[in-house]
């Protein structure tokens, strides 16, 4: 599987990269819905929430350690989001997994 984000994690692509270690990358959203709106991923091809395997649930927990880090660098500590979408039906359009952390203002209620 090659995605526009395992591009951007090969360095093929460009991003703007807020962190990075050996297993997890987060960068701006290109298309930001609030003020501050970061996406964490696991540098592992993981295609969605439904394919996390069990060997993975360690990842899993780092990459939100890595949120809650981001959110207090960017102080929306006190009110932000974090989510993923699964699959299309749920608004998934790149089959990588990944997170949305966002904030910086007041959100509105989902649907």
């Amino acid at each position: 599987m090659s995605t526009i984000f395992a591009r951007i994690i090969r360095k093929e692509l460009p991003a703007t990269v807020v962190f990075e270690n050996e297993r997890i990358l987060a960068i701006e959203d290109l298309h930001p819905v609030a003020p501050i709106h970061i996406l964490i991923m696991p540098k592992k091809e993981i295609p969605n929430f439904q394919s996390i395997a069990s060997g993975d649930w360690p990842l899993i927990q780092e990459i939100f350690s890595v949120a809650q880090g981001l959110a207090k660098k960017y102080h929306i500590e006190e009110g932000y989001r974090f989510l993923t979408n699964n699959g299309e039906r749920a608004g998934q359009t790149i089959f990588h997994l990944h997170f949305h952390l966002i904030g910086g203002r007041r959100l509105s209620l989902l649907a």
